[in-house]
């Protein structure tokens, strides 16, 4: 079966979606709430002026920034903390604690320390990502099988090899899925904090055109542009998946 054919059940949804979205316009008489076809000539016109493109770049590069960090905070500590279990024991309930914190309850302190401008966002991005990849870094690393512990350690291996080459490979498809819901969790959050405090981003622009005229055309727009690069953003970490290095762990 090739990819139209599967595609083929997604496709008819999405059109039956459309259809009876366009038909309870026209029945209900609304002069507010857009029709497909005016969702897509505002974001024709958003795309001619050049607006479109600055508010995704703007919000792409604050996750970019947010999610960095907290790959380069979460993988080694998670490491160290699976590795280690005098730093699981003593880091662990913190991390527990701070976790299920929703990442919007940060808001109001991240505009206190950062004020209103790209850091906000940001450090809202870590600090919502950062916790799903330790949690799934640490979980991967204990549940390594021991046999590839016995067997490196019957050919007498050091202990940096044996992080190196036995530790790190083993985890691989738990950092992965600890990656792509971290990104997932950022994408969320930084729609919602450009509502608040930014005057750039997409979440900037579904609100500035919800106040600026009840356009409500390119809120939708704005809406849909969210979620299709979402699922772009998941599918590029899906295809990590794949890589030689982490498919043995999905293989049938």
């Amino acid at each position: 079966m090739n990819k139209l054919t599967q595609s083929l059940p997604s496709i008819g949804v999405l059109s039956l979606l459309l259809a009876a979205w366009w038909i309870a316009v026209a029945w209900s008489g609304s002069v507010i709430f857009p029709t497909p076809w005016q969702v897509v000539t505002g974001t024709a016109e958003l795309i001619r002026n050049g607006t479109l493109w600055l508010h995704i770049s703007s919000s792409l590069l604050r996750v970019a920034a947010g999610f960095g960090l907290a790959v380069a905070l979460a993988l080694p500590l998670g490491l160290w903390m699976g590795w280690v279990n005098g730093a699981y024991l003593t880091l662990n309930p913190l991390f527990q604690i701070l976790r299920p914190i929703s990442p919007i309850a940060w808001i109001p302190i991240a505009i206190l320390w950062f004020g209103v401008g790209n850091a906000s966002p940001v450090f809202l991005i870590f600090i919502s990502s950062v916790f799903p990849m330790i949690v799934q870094t640490v979980a991967g690393v204990h549940t390594i099988e021991k046999r590839y512990l016995r067997a490196a350690e019957n050919f007498g291996v050091s202990r940096y090899t044996l992080f190196r080459q036995v530790v790190i490979p083993a985890v691989l498809p738990q950092i992965v899925v600890g990656m792509r819901i971290g990104l997932g969790v950022a994408w969320l959050v930084v729609v919602a904090a450009e509502m608040i405090a930014l005057r750039s981003g997409l979440g900037y622009l579904i609100m500035d055109s919800r106040n600026a005229g009840n356009r409500y055309d390119l809120v939708i727009a704005g809406m849909i542009i969210i979620g299709l690069i979402g699922l772009l953003l998941d599918g590029g970490m899906r295809l990590l998946e794949g890589h030689r290095l982490v498919r043995w762990r999905y293989a049938h």
